[in-house]
């Protein structure tokens, strides 16, 4: 049965929250990690071995990303960038598939495989929490300009909190087949 393909990048925006999520779904949700979101793993405190131990893990190690390939094969039904920096989504905006994570956003887009995004830059201003405490982040216009972009591509689903995130992601599985 397709999977959903769930790429964390470098953002602590809900991050502790997010991995709830993904721990929820089980072993029907696969990891893609960019470089930066497994150095946010770490400092979150999280074993990516655990993470292991209930889902298959995808590491960005390789410029071509051979784990794109799975998306040609009907691997997986949905994938979701979540959380999502700000980076990530001006690269997903222009078509810059550099990482695992952009690659798989595109090849998913190639594949029409539906991508939701749970953008972090969505508002001008936000508290979040980072290893150390609440931190005050001030989007910048660019950044939320490229949110409203990527709102507009076909195929993909732009969620800015966590409760349309959950939405989202169990609209995805149900429409699958793949409940809770």
């Amino acid at each position: 049965m397709p999977r959903v393909a769930w790429a964390l990048t470098g953002s602590g925006h809900f991050f502790a929250e997010t991995l709830d999520l993904i721990a929820g779904w089980g072993d029907r949700v696969d990891l893609f990690l960019s470089a930066a979101g497994e150095e946010v793993l770490l400092q979150y405190g999280y074993d990516l071995d655990a993470i292991r131990a209930t889902h298959r893990v995808f590491r960005d190690g390789a410029s071509s990303a051979p784990p794109v390939g799975l998306f040609y094969q009907g691997h997986y039904h949905t994938v979701v960038v979540a959380p999502a920096t700000s980076n990530t989504v001006a690269k997903c905006v222009l078509g810059i598939a550099d990482t695992l994570v952009t690659n798989i956003f595109a090849q998913a887009g190639k594949c029409r495989i539906p991508s939701i995004v749970f953008a972090c830059d969505s508002a001008p201003y936000h508290l979040t929490d980072a290893p150390g405490g609440p931190v005050e982040v001030y989007p910048r216009r660019v950044d939320l300009e490229n949110t409203e972009k990527l709102a507009a591509f076909e195929e993909t689903k732009v969620v800015t909190d966590l409760a349309a995130l959950k939405r989202s992601v169990a609209a995805r599985m149900h429409a699958e087949g793949s409940h809770v």
